[in-house]
């Protein structure tokens, strides 16, 4: 791989006697990663049903693991069933590390494609509410199916710049993560197109780009409320740097400091001209440990706390909708007292706290439960995902080396006497989509875009 000669020269500046592990580092294999999702799987249920040759626990991530490169994670029907996501090891470190407690709103800020929402998402537990946003309406539908995927109940998904959305946001979340655009100097090795970027846009383009994000975001987060900043770059100017740039800028915000695992090292308040403190920041380096190149820097908002006020008025509950409420009496065990709202036919259950998001681009305002049509409910894909088989009252269960499961996963309809209407179809237990029951075969439900391939 050819590297540009001017980050060669800047990198050899930096790391002076490091300089050639660095490079060597450019040998060696790539890090493979998944992580394991806890909503849907515990740690035990995992290594007592795992289908593949993990070669070890990743340090910083505790449902991280290395996997080997003959493995096809991406082609196995827990995939699909989102028991687990495909991550790049060092792109766990920024979700690991930010603080999460019970109740905790939280804003993903630059989210796509929704790694690191997925990662939250599952840390909150189905409490508190999780807002993933990026500001392209199409990267944003690849994280808006991941965040589905995961089953994640009390997510929202918007597609908005930082500055609209902390026009109505100012003060409510307990914790914001930052995963900035910037040069991808950390990414030379996974992705050619990265240098390319590099070359083409340089590091002051994306400087200023994370200096107005990171304003809005301080706009957004009460009181005592914490902001986690990560690149996945090498530069100074975009690390240590634009946190020294920022802390100047808002005094009410100090460094938290973080610990270093698994070879991860502290950062460098030197190279860029910043306070002592920052030595309490993070780098993730290739030739020191098993992923790509990371920086994670966790902040705090001083102050005292004030109460937001400008909440989602929820006041249907999904007994208010008869149709919708027989099909959950009939199908399901899930309450029928779940507070919803509807938009343009569609239900969601609503997380509660959720904030009132009129007049933005809201992708999603909660779980997708159903579509009424001609007041007729037709359940969600999103629906099955987001509950464990013993919400649905009536499954049909295969093995996952079951041929039909792949069958079904490429959307063919299957030869099966089961009682007429709806069914959930499982994978050992872990829902995978909807059947309709009719004349021996099961009408295939599973949405074409979500199809296996292959």
């Amino acid at each position: 791989m050819k590297l540009p000669v001017a980050f060669e020269t800047k990198m050899r500046k930096l790391l002076g006697e490091e300089y050639a592990h660095y490079i060597a580092s450019y040998n060696h294999p790539k890090s493979r990663g998944f992580r394991i999702n806890p909503l849907k799987v515990s740690m035990e249920e995992w290594n007592r049903i795992s289908p593949f040759e993990t070669r070890k626990r990743v340090p910083w991530c505790e449902q991280g693991f290395y996997y080997e490169a003959k493995e096809k994670p991406t082609k196995h029907p827990y995939y699909f069933a989102g028991l687990y996501y495909i991550q790049e090891p060092s792109a766990m470190a920024p979700g690991a590390y930010l603080p999460i407690e019970e109740g905790d709103r939280v804003l993903d800020l630059c989210a796509a494609p929704g790694g690191k929402s997925t990662q939250v998402g599952s840390r909150l537990g189905q409490k508190g509410v999780l807002v993933s946003n990026d500001i392209s309406a199409t990267r944003a539908m690849a994280l808006l199916k991941n965040i589905e995927s995961f089953g994640i109940r009390n997510a929202i998904v918007t597609a908005e710049t930082p500055e609209r959305l902390s026009s109505k946001l100012e003060g409510y979340f307990d914790k914001i993560l930052i995963d900035a655009p910037c040069s991808g100097e950390g990414m030379f090795k996974k992705s050619e197109e990265a240098i390319k970027s590099w070359e083409k846009y340089g590091v002051s383009h994306c400087c200023n780009l994370q200096r107005e994000i990171l304003d809005y975001a301080a706009h957004m987060l009460r009181p005592q409320g914490m902001i986690l900043y990560s690149t996945c770059t090498f530069s100074p100017e975009e690390n240590e740097g634009m946190m020294e740039a920022f802390l100047t800028k808002h005094p009410d915000f100090k460094v938290i400091p973080l610990t270093p695992k698994g070879g991860i090292q502290k950062a460098h308040p030197e190279w860029g001209g910043a306070r002592e403190a920052l030595k309490d920041a993070l780098r993730l380096w290739p030739h020191h440990l098993e992923g790509e190149g990371h920086f994670v820097c966790l902040l705090q908002k001083k102050g005292e706390k004030k109460e937001y006020r400008s909440y989602l008025p929820l006041e249907k509950r999904i007994k208010d909708y008869p149709d919708m409420a027989t099909f959950f009496e009939k199908e399901t065990t899930i309450s029928l007292e779940t507070p919803v709202m509807e938009v343009k036919g569609k239900i969601y259950a609503v997380p509660k706290e959720s904030p009132d998001l009129s007049g933005l681009r809201v992708l999603r305002n909660g779980l997708l439960l159903g579509e009424l049509k001609n007041k007729r409910f037709e359940p969600s894909h999103a629906l099955v995902l987001g509950y464990e088989k013993d919400c649905f009252k009536h499954t049909i269960d295969f093995k996952a080396e079951d041929e039909a499961v792949k069958r079904y996963l490429k959307g063919e309809t299957l030869l099966y006497e089961a009682p007429k209407g709806y069914h959930v179809i499982t994978v050992d237990g872990y829902p995978l989509g909807w059947v309709k029951a009719q004349n021996d075969r099961l009408k295939n439900e599973y949405p074409p875009s979500w199809r296996m391939m292959g």
